[in-house]
C-alpha cells in the first residue's frame, strides 16, 4: 500500500453524479480510500436503460452498472467480472445494445429484490469497494425549459435535457421532491468528503440537490465538500448542448441558484479551462479554494484522467483533512 494510502484510508467519501463523470471519479477516489459510496443519478431514459425503464417499472439500471464496474474489486476475479457486466450485445434483433450488467440488475429487481439489496449483491459478486446507491428510492424524469433565441424550449427526459440548446431557465423531477434512501442519508451524515462532478451538469450532477433531503443532508453536512468542473465548459469546445455559452464560473452559479447554503471548499478544473480567472475571482469571494492542474485524458480531451485525479484527490485528502 502506499504512503497516501496508509494516510487516508480510513476517510470516508461520498461521490456524486453519474456517467462517466462519476466513473472517473470512483477510479481515483479507490486509490486511496476503500470508503467509498458513490450516489448515483437515476433519471436516465436513453439506450439500454431507456429500453429497460419502457418495460419494466424499475430504475434505470446504467449508471449504477458503471459505477459498480469503476469500483470492482482488483483482481483477476473483479476485474473480469467488471468487463462481462460492461459487456453490450450487438445483433440484429431486441438485445442489440444491451449491456449484461443492466439485464443482471434489472433481473434482480424484477424479482422483488430491495434496490439497494440487489445493488449489494451485485457489488459482492464484482468485489467492489465501497458501497453503490441510488440518489432517491423511485425512477426520476428530468424536465427543464431553455430560452434559446427568444423562445421557450421545453425539455423532457435526460437525453433532450442533456442536449438542448439554450440557456437554462428551470430544471425539474417528475415526480417532484422524491425521496431519498436512508442509506444515501447516513452515508452523507457519516462522510469526511463529498465531492460532486464532473459530468452532465443538468442531467448527472444539478439532479442531487434536486431531491429536498437529498440537498438538505448535504448542505448540513460538516464533511468538507469538493467540485469538480468539467473540461467542456466553453463556447468554443461545446460538444453538447448543455455546455454552449456556460463558463466554469456559470456552471458554479447554476449550482448555487438551485442550492443557494451549499458552500464548497475546493474546486478542481483543468489548467486549460477558458474562463479560469473569472472563475478565480468568484470562487476567491465564495471563500472557495480553487486547485487547477491538468486533469484531462491526453487520448478523450472530454474526459477526466482517473490517475490524474487521483494526485488531486491524494494532495486534497492528505494536505487538507487530516
Amino acid at each position: 500500500m502506499s504512503p497516501d494510502k496508509d494516510i487516508n484510508r480510513g476517510k470516508k467519501v461520498v461521490a456524486l453524479g453519474g456517467g462517466h463523470g462519476l466513473a472517473a471519479t470512483l477510479t481515483a477516489l479507490r486509490q486511496f480510500t476503500s470508503e467509498i459510496t458513490a450516489i448515483v443519478t437515476v433519471a436516465d431514459n436513453g439506450g439500454s436503460s431507456g429500453r429497460l425503464r419502457q418495460e419494466f417499472p424499475i430504475l434505470p439500471p446504467g449508471d449504477l452498472r458503471m459505477a459498480l464496474a469503476a469500483l470492482c474489486g482488483d483482481d483477476d476475479w473483479g476485474r473480469s467480472w467488471a468487463e462481462i457486466m460492461q459487456y453490450r450485445f450487438t445483433s440484429d434483433g431486441p438485445m442489440n445494445g444491451h449491456a449484461l450488467g443492466n439485464l443482471l440488475l434489472a433481473a434482480l429487481w424484477d424479482r422483488d429484490e430491495d434496490v439497494v439489496v440487489g445493488l449489494d449483491r451485485v457489488a459482492a459478486l464484482l468485489k467492489v469497494v465501497g458501497r453503490v446507491l441510488p440518489m432517491s428510492a423511485e425512477p426520476l424524469d428530468i424536465e427543464a425549459t431553455f430560452e434559446n433565441d427568444g423562445a421557450m424550449v421545453e425539455a423532457i427526459g435526460q437525453v433532450a435535457v442533456a442536449t438542448t440548446p439554450g440557456r437554462l431557465v428551470e430544471l425539474r423531477l417528475t415526480p417532484e421532491n422524491p425521496t431519498a434512501r436512508p442509506e444515501v442519508l447516513d452515508a452523507i451524515a457519516d462522510a469526511d468528503l463529498i465531492t460532486m462532478g464532473p459530468g452532465s451538469w443538468f442531467s448527472s450532477v444539478l439532479p442531487h440537490l434536486l431531491v429536498p433531503k437529498l440537498r438538505d443532508a448535504i448542505v448540513n453536512s460538516s464533511a468538507k465538500k469538493l467540485l469538480l468542473l468539467n473540461l467542456d465548459s466553453n463556447k468554443d469546445q461545446a460538444i453538447v448542448g448543455e455546455y454552449a455559452g456556460y463558463s466554469p464560473k456559470e456552471h458554479c452559479e447554476i449550482l448555487q441558484r438551485y442550492a443557494p447554503n451549499l458552500h464548497f471548499d475546493f474546486v478542481v478544473g483543468d489548467s486549460h479551462l477558458n474562463g479560469r480567472q473569472a472563475l478565480a475571482e468568484y470562487l476567491h469571494q465564495q471563500e472557495s479554494a480553487y486547485i487547477e492542474g491538468d486533469v484531462r485524458d491526453a487520448a478523450h480531451p472530454i474526459h477526466h484522467d482517473g490517475r490524474k485525479l487521483t494526485s488531486t484527490f491524494a494532495h486534497i485528502v492528505r494536505e487538507m483533512l487530516v
